[in-house]
């Protein structure tokens, strides 16, 4: 009887999910997603090019589905590309015959990897998509993680290697964490309003839409951080519906049942994710580790029960210590499989005796060089002999060599990061504290001097458009990865309205501002000697919006009063962010544009230069 009236319940439950708030906030999440995705897949093809770093993670991608691991491809000054793809392909004149470029006139990409001969070592462009002799790709130095590369591979192996297929992964995760702020903001407000609110302001971003149409790393480092602090949450949530409402003595009976903790699990494999992404995300790992214990001791002291810190180290700290960190690092590891079973290309490789193995811990730049004091010429890889010669180990050492590898080509890669970086430069590299006001976006793309009656060049852009700029003046196309301002300004006000609510109304849900936001960009100044990008501080948006959201909440709750003008404040502000979206749309989406100076009233509107509002922009 008792299981008839239970499984009546749920069915009532179940009818009330689907009428109720719950159902709203769903169908609500689901519109919002779809709006995203309608604006982050629209002319996702264009431009027609390998878009700034994407020449690194693109063929990366390409090179992990199809090898493995990251491999090298011919160029114009290194490794010669084959003379029958070049011949193939077509090229105008000027045009560079590169991998790039032949992969852009549809030359199969497995003709452009370089291979090593097992015989003698020789390199050589492989033009028949098999080896001409014995041998292997040649492996590249990729200098950041596999998981966001796999991604970008899952596109292009459905799509092919073309520039919509290896963007489409970025469109789907960057859709993807819009949903998930959603439904993060609604567990932590429990108001389909400003749940929805949140959701359009991250859609309306202008830096979150340009990350989604990218093959960079970024948008996955930004969506795996967000979804493992969602997850946090959830814990925090399990954990509060467990613990007893009543003081008692409880023994340590209480603690045993908090061992397993699903959501904490969960959230261990997407830390593993980010981590797998860029190491960056260690940050906010460890800063959201710290508040989650402190979430644990403020609920048992909050519920009277004895020694709460002693039980949260016990009952919190050793689910973490035991679940999330284990989990996050073999989730870490296995998106190394690809390398893991092909180490025996890097052990013979130059990379085992690099210039980074051989780093002798102090330096000086020449000009955008890294000069070492000391380099140890002898230096090389414990899984590899004197001379460069593979050592061929048996049993239990056989298993653990591939491991060792992989810890020395971690070693050179923190290297290559913390030292030889600090004397690069480039253009649009900038200090971090001026990312949250947008001091300084990056160009991701740009097609200058079109002339007047003239349309973009066909080998970059497919569009037919013609340029409207009157005689002496030009049109451009350009992809800049800018915030839309309006809301990132308001973002750093919000930032500061929540370290309010977190001090002085002691608001937990604000600690989560303060701690993402401070996490995922205060690291940053201790790198602020090499180059380093404005576009970074994605992972920082979402939890600067919550704070926003959170400000507006507070106003919400007040008199009525109060709560119709915080209603037309959050009314307006939105509204604002979506005209200066819209405004700034043609510079995020390589839209046609003209360039004319002075800006003035009759050609303000489609003016290119209207757009740059400070002299750093350009």
């Amino acid at each position: 009887m008792m299981r008839a009236q239970d499984t009546g319940s749920r069915a009532k439950r179940s009818r009330s999910w689907f009428r109720g708030e719950a159902g709203i906030g769903w169908m609500m999440t689901v519109v919002i997603m779809g709006l995203a995705f309608g604006l982050r897949i629209v002319g996702l093809g264009q431009p027609h090019e390998f878009s700034f770093d994407e020449t690194y993670y693109a063929k990366d991608a390409w090179a992990l589905w199809h090898n493995g691991y990251a491999s090298n491809w011919c160029t114009s000054s290194g490794t010669a590309c084959p003379k029958d793809a070049i011949k193939d392909a077509h090229l105008a004149a000027g045009e560079i015959a590169d991998a790039n470029t032949l992969i852009l006139h549809g030359i199969a990409p497995c003709r452009l990897i370089v291979y090593v001969s097992d015989k003698d070592g020789s390199a050589d462009a492989n033009n028949h998509c098999h080896p001409v002799t014995p041998g292997h790709p040649d492996p590249e130095m990729a200098v950041h993680p596999e998981v966001g590369k796999w991604i970008i591979a899952l596109g292009e192996a459905r799509f092919g290697m073309n520039p919509f297929g290896w963007r489409i992964g970025s469109v789907l995760v960057g859709t993807l964490m819009i949903g998930v702020f959603i439904r993060f903001v609604r567990r932590l407000t429990r108001s389909n309003l400003l749940a929805g609110f949140a959701g359009l302001l991250l859609t309306f971003d202008g830096l979150q839409l340009v990350l989604s149409r990218l093959a960079l790393l970024d948008i996955f480092v930004a969506f795996f951080t967000l979804l493992a602090v969602h997850l946090l949450v959830k814990d925090r949530d399990w954990l509060r519906e467990r613990l007893p409402t009543r003081p008692r003595r409880t023994g340590w009976r209480s603690v045993r049942q908090m061992l397993w903790r699903p959501w904490l699990a969960a959230s261990g494999v997407a830390w593993g994710l980010g981590l797998g992404s860029k190491w960056d995300v260690a940050y906010p790992m460890v800063g959201f580790g710290l508040l989650f214990l402190a979430w644990g001791a403020g609920a048992r002291r909050r519920n009277r029960i004895r020694r709460p810190f002693a039980r949260t180290l016990l009952a919190d700290g050793l689910p973490g210590a035991l679940v999330l960190l284990p989990l996050a690092a073999i989730v870490y590891v296995a998106s190394w499989s690809g390398w893991l079973a092909h180490h025996s290309a890097y052990e013979q490789s130059a990379m085992s005796h690099s210039q980074y193995t051989s780093w002798s811990g102090s330096g000086k730049c020449d000009g955008q060089s890294w000069i070492d004091n000391s380099p140890k010429p002898d230096a090389h890889w414990p899984t590899v002999g004197s001379g460069g010669t593979l050592k061929h180990e048996t049993g239990i050492a056989a298993l653990w060599q591939p491991f060792e590898s992989l810890w020395a080509y971690h070693h050179d890669v923190y290297v290559f990061h913390t030292k030889f970086l600090q004397c690069t430069t480039h253009p649009y590299a900038s200090q971090p504290e001026g990312w949250p006001l947008l001091n300084r976006p990056v160009g991701i793309s740009a097609e200058n001097d079109i002339k007047p009656g003239a349309t973009s060049n066909p080998a970059q852009n497919s569009s037919t458009q013609t340029c409207t700029a009157p005689a002496g003046s030009t049109c451009l196309r350009q992809v800049l990865a800018l915030g839309t301002p309006v809301l990132w300004w308001g973002c750093a006000l919000g930032a500061l309205c929540a370290i309010g609510l977190w001090a002085g109304a002691r608001d937990w849900r604000a600690g989560i501002v303060v701690v993402g936001a401070g996490t995922t960009w205060v690291p940053w100044f201790l790198y602020a000697d090499r180059t380093i990008f404005s576009y970074y501080a994605i992972s920082m948006l979402p939890f600067t919006i919550l704070g926003v959201v959170l400000c507006l909440g507070r106003l919400l709750s007040g008199s009525p009063n109060r709560r119709t003008g915080a209603a037309i404040l959050g009314g307006t502000f939105l509204v604002l962010v979506i005209l200066n979206f819209a405004w700034f749309w043609p510079i995020w989406t390589d839209g046609l544009l003209t360039r004319i100076s002075p800006v003035t009233a009759g050609n303000f509107w489609g003016n290119w230069l209207s757009r740059m509002w400070f002299l750093k922009w350009i």
